[in-house]
């Protein structure tokens, strides 16, 4: 289902508009989406970005959830000790001197489309800190905070949030969504640096909660309640527009003036053949979908593809929670069963839905103007555990990049011997912030204002240059 997140705005009598309409009987069955926009536009202000400085017009970002492993990956070490190294070998790409590991052999084949930036680090070993340095670009406080709470003073907008709140929504869908899942920790704790933050409720993102891989999915939201029939949809709106008209008198010293044009863009959504095309995976032909692999993770990344082509700017892709998954090691948390955990449920799937959308988005015509993003909050321990697996590794990690006016077929920065520390071209999460909005042609100097109005800079980070 999609999450909306809102703060009911208040009437004169302390009732919310909501819960006066409710108790009307005006609620529109259950309507939704009118929550989501309630207070869109309400307190954000930015300043227009001074020029553009990328060619990306959109980004998809796939955030692998749990930290991938460094040598298995995009760093392989062939030459270090078997318990560095592990049992599985390096193959070569499609970039003479360029290697990943043997079970990325479709990502190998698009080599020259990515960069690879090798010596990521955050320093921080713990999923929820780490991650929100990564979601965020600014560092938690304090680090190594497992299982730390969204809230102040680590309230610092995701890069969803930036977006939304620098780019107007297109048409009817919004200009920043996440699927198909929000990030937790076991336990059902969710990580903060997923929302707007300082900017405020009206610059989260849309969260999916959905399974674009099933056979019945549907997106509620997205059609109207089998008891409210076309015509009775109608007249619902034509009462609901009346009772705004006569509260017009009340409202014109409020926030709720905005109301109207929120609520009639959540009508327009429910009545636009667009916004429901983009959700149409079904359309998609049969090549397509398997290509992309008919899982999860592999249709919702093939309904970012979706999303970017109808107008979203932004689209963040959560690697989910299987159902075999385990509390310990669940997602590409290895702790233990490190190799046999890649070949069966990480590897081939990733590699197949990564590569797919390379090549998809390339014979489309639209990866000089989609950013792909490949990242996760940290990497995993240089050295294989009792247990066969690698622990958490904030020190050195590796992120990739493609499209966008990315220069592919390069690996920017090394780590050591062992994938235990940066060697040279060490870069923070900042940097990689700066950079992606850089190349959506956004400065990281552009000014954005918390809820006190106070200007603070959409980065602090260095663009990574030599990456363009």
């Amino acid at each position: 289902m999609l999450s909306f997140h809102d703060r009911p705005v208040q009437l004169c009598d302390g009732l919310s508009r909501r819960e006066w309409l409710r108790a009307g009987g005006l609620s529109l069955a259950g309507l939704s989406l009118p929550q989501l926009w309630q207070a869109q536009r309400a307190t954000a202000s930015v300043n227009s970005p001074s020029g553009s400085f990328g060619k990306a017009k959109n980004c998809i970002v796939l955030f692998m959830i749990g930290g991938p492993p460094q040598i298995e990956t995009w760093d392989p070490k062939p030459d270090a000790p078997h318990e560095v190294r592990g049992d599985l070998k390096q193959i070569a790409t499609k970039t003479p001197g360029l290697s990943v590991g043997e079970l990325m052999p479709l990502t190998a084949a698009h080599s020259e489309k990515i960069a690879v930036l090798r010596a990521m680090s955050t320093g921080d070993n713990a999923h929820s800190s780490s991650g929100y340095w990564m979601l965020t670009g600014r560092p938690h406080s304090p680090t190594n905070s497992e299982n730390a709470r969204p809230g102040a003073p680590n309230d610092a907008p995701c890069l969803g949030a930036l977006v939304r709140s620098l780019r107007e929504n297109t048409r009817v869908l919004p200009s920043s969504v996440v699927l198909p899942d929000h990030i937790w920790n076991t336990g059902g704790i969710s990580w903060p640096g997923q929302d707007g933050g300082f900017l405020g409720r009206t610059a989260d993102p849309w969260v999916m909660h959905c399974d674009p891989s099933a056979s019945d999915f549907d997106v509620p939201g997205l059609t109207l309640p089998a008891e409210v029939p076309a015509v009775r949809f109608d007249q619902r709106w034509s009462l609901m527009q009346q009772v705004n008209r006569h509260l017009d008198t009340v409202e014109r010293t409020s926030p709720l003036p905005r109301w109207d044009g929120l609520n009639q863009q959540a009508f327009d959504l429910l009545r636009s053949p667009q916004a429901r095309k983009a959700f149409a995976i079904d359309e998609e032909p049969a090549e397509v979908r398997d290509r992309y692999g008919r899982h999860r993770f592999g249709q919702s990344v093939l309904l970012a593809r979706r999303l970017i082509e109808a107008g979203v700017s932004l689209v963040h892709v959560n690697w989910p929670r299987g159902k075999d998954d385990k509390d310990v090691n669940p997602v590409w948390d290895t702790h233990s069963e490190n190799a046999l955990r890649l070949k069966t449920a990480l590897m081939p799937p990733m590699d197949q839905a990564y590569s797919a959308l390379l090549e998809d988005l390339s014979q489309r015509g639209m990866l000089d103007e989609t950013l792909v993003v490949w990242m996760s909050e940290f990497g995993r321990s240089p050295k294989i555990n009792a247990q066969a697996g690698r622990d958490h590794w904030g020190y050195v990690f590796s992120s990739a990049l493609a499209g966008g006016g990315i220069r592919g077929g390069q690996a920017i920065g090394a780590s050591d011997a062992l994938a235990g520390h940066p060697k040279d071209g060490r870069h923070e999460p900042q940097d990689l912030t700066a950079t992606i909005l850089h190349a959506l042609g956004v400065s990281p100097e552009t000014l954005v204002h918390d809820r006190l109005g106070r200007p603070l800079p959409a980065s602090t980070g260095e663009v990574i240059r030599g990456i363009f």
